[in-house]
């Protein structure tokens, strides 16, 4: 055929004004679905069929267009209507006419998305409308722990401290984006080049120095560099008496900011360090205890808890007006609390108390002190189950310090209880990104990701998990979890024997042994739960029977769950291994109980 021929044919046949007004409409779609797929907790992949189905269909409708005409009489081939009987022109002009209305609302769907929805992505994510993805990276910022030269090991709780005290305030600095502590140290003691460490947390800047401390006196030498390139930016060294420590901390943030942030001026500059720098004291004595029992809080485990207690209990004695420490102590008889498995019911109450009176304390000194707000928090939404309360508390923290992970993942668990999961999958993202190598923090973007009902996604981070740290608790248990939700039993429960926390190993193998008519094998495995965790792990319990089909006792578990203020139930609303208990009427009454229905959260 004459190629001019074949234009005309093509013409005359409406392909042409069908491949543009095909074009113009899978635009138009594919835009739609990107907002509006995950608003419906739809998986990752669902959009990517949508592109893929939408490409293949591209050339069977030009096909379709050239072999076939519309009529009066409906559909018929081509050949088969007469140049007389021919309407194309007309049809010609109705689709001129579609691609018109299609591009207008291609075009009014842009204006939207450019000057509606944009913009509240960007407030979401601690965007300003003016300004770019670009300019929030070159304020992006990693606080390296600082060398200890005081030629005393047991010294190295103050040169870190001191790190961390910086770190801190920089996050709380609106517009800086601060990469949190445990992705920042995990670089102390090795030997990578700035290039690496600013990849790996995804930075543009560092800030590194060193400490050495001899007596009352104290010498800090901070630098600012570009990763990309090594340049520094800026140093400068301070000697000063340990009473001025907190005054050190204040200057040295202040240039940081001022020259991450070119756009504020030295008034406005001293001014949000000043409202960021909270909670310290003047007493020599009591900072070093604060420090010291920081330190051991960060090595998280029940015997440094311990150790940490004594000295943050120290400070407060030596400086009962010291907000940060009984913020801190709050915190270590939280978690004492909640993560020990030798505690009576009457030293888990008495534990709770002292956590609530220090962040009480910790409120009356300065109320708007993140630190204090997010000690108040977990007591409020892990074991107080106090929903509305926890939520405006960790909402005023996340607004004094929006870089702060601690407070994004705590913000990402009071979404999941009031059933945004897509705005809980988004607030973990954030905290990832602060902190990309806490295998801990993408735990909860994991569990965030499966209690928006996608277990893929949410099963390969757990197996980042596993790859940034094969201990971390729930990173092969989590794996296992995915897969029960999907009823791969056999991969479940290969996937538990990978675990190592016994706790959290019982709990997928029991379910997935059931499941697989392993019988006694599963009640062998429950058993030893029962008798080892009956009184810290009764959610997690309840979970087991659920899988196992077993409503009366499941719903006996939950109870005693909610009578041992169990911080599992936190994730009860949208829980997968509690499905099966969804459709039984006690279900609603135990989430009534709970506080959980949805008019009681309004």
């Amino acid at each position: 055929m004459n190629p001019r021929n074949f234009f005309t044919e093509l013409k005359r046949r409406n392909v042409i004004r069908m491949a543009g007004l095909y074009l113009v409409g899978a635009w138009l779609i594919i835009q739609v679905a990107s907002t509006m797929l995950p608003a419906f907790n739809l998986p990752s992949w669902a959009l990517r069929d949508l592109i893929i189905t939408l490409a293949i269909a591209f050339m069977p409708a030009l096909i379709f267009s050239w072999i076939f005409e519309l009529t009066p009489q409906g559909l018929k081939r081509d050949d088969e209507v007469s140049p007389g009987q021919s309407i194309a022109p007309q049809t010609g002009r109705r689709m001129d006419r579609m691609i018109i209305v299609v591009l207008v609302l291609a075009l009014g769907y842009f204006a939207v998305d450019k000057f509606v929805l944009t913009p509240r992505r960007q407030f979401a994510s601690g965007l300003s409308p003016n300004e770019s993805r670009h300019d929030v990276q070159t304020r992006s910022v990693a606080v390296l722990p600082f060398d200890n030269l005081s030629g005393d090991k047991e010294n190295e709780y103050f040169s870190d401290g001191i790190s961390e005290e910086l770190l801190t305030v920089l996050q709380k600095i609106p517009g800086l984006h601060v990469a949190a502590r445990t992705s920042a140290f995990s670089f102390k003691d090795k030997k990578a080049s700035a290039q690496e460490i600013g990849q790996k947390l995804e930075v543009a800047n560092l800030v590194d120095g060193s400490v050495r401390k001899s007596g009352d006196t104290v010498r800090i030498a901070a630098r600012l560099s570009r990763a990309a390139t090594g340049e520094q930016l800026w140093s400068e060294s301070y000697t000063r008496d340990l009473k001025d420590v907190f005054a050190v901390q204040s200057e040295i943030a202040q240039t940081i900011v001022a020259q991450l942030n070119a756009k504020l001026d030295g008034s406005a500059v001293a001014q949000q360090v000043q409202q960021a720098v909270r909670g310290g004291t003047s007493n020599p004595e009591a900072y070093e205890q604060f420090l010291q029992g920081r330190y051991f809080l960060n090595r998280f485990s029940i015997a440094d808890f311990d150790k940490a207690r004594a000295f943050l209990e120290r400070a407060c004695q030596l400086d009962p007006k010291f907000p940060l420490a009984w913020a801190a102590l709050s915190q270590v008889w939280s978690l004492q609390t909640g993560w020990s498995d030798k505690l009576t019911r009457a030293q888990f109450s008495a534990g709770l108390a002292q956590a609530r009176d220090a962040a009480d304390r910790a409120l009356e000194l300065a109320p708007d002190l993140p630190e204090a707000l997010t000690a108040k928090f977990s007591i409020q939404f892990l074991y107080d189950f106090d929903w509305k309360g926890g939520a405006e508390t960790i909402k005023r923290a996340q607004a004094l310090a929006p870089s702060d992970p601690v407070i994004l993942i705590s913000a990402a668990e009071v979404a999941v209880i009031f059933r945004d999961y897509r705005g809980a999958v988004d607030l973990a993202r954030q905290a990832v990104a602060l902190d990309p190598v806490n295998a801990q923090v993408r735990v909860y973007l994991a569990n965030a990701l499966l209690q928006a009902r996608r277990p893929a996604d949410s099963r390969a981070e757990y197996e980042r998990v596993a790859e940034l740290n094969p201990s971390t608790p729930w990173a092969f248990a989590g794996q296992g979890v995915t897969y029960l939700f999907e009823g791969k039993n056999a991969e479940a429960l290969a996937a538990a024997e990978r675990e190592t926390t016994e706790f959290a190993r019982l709990v997928v193998s029991a379910v997935a042994l059931w499941n697989l008519d392993r019988k006694e094998e599963s009640d062998a495995t429950l058993a030893t739960l029962i008798k080892d965790d009956a009184d810290i792990g009764a959610f997690q319990i309840a979970e087991v029977y659920s899988g196992r089909g077993d409503k009366d006792q499941a719903f006996a578990w939950l109870d005693r769950a909610r009578r041992q203020q169990d911080a599992g139930l936190a994730y009860f609303p949208n829980d997968p291994l509690l499905d099966p208990l969804r459709s039984d009427p006690r279900w609603a009454a135990f989430q009534r109980t709970m506080g959980l229905a949805e008019d009681q959260l309004k």
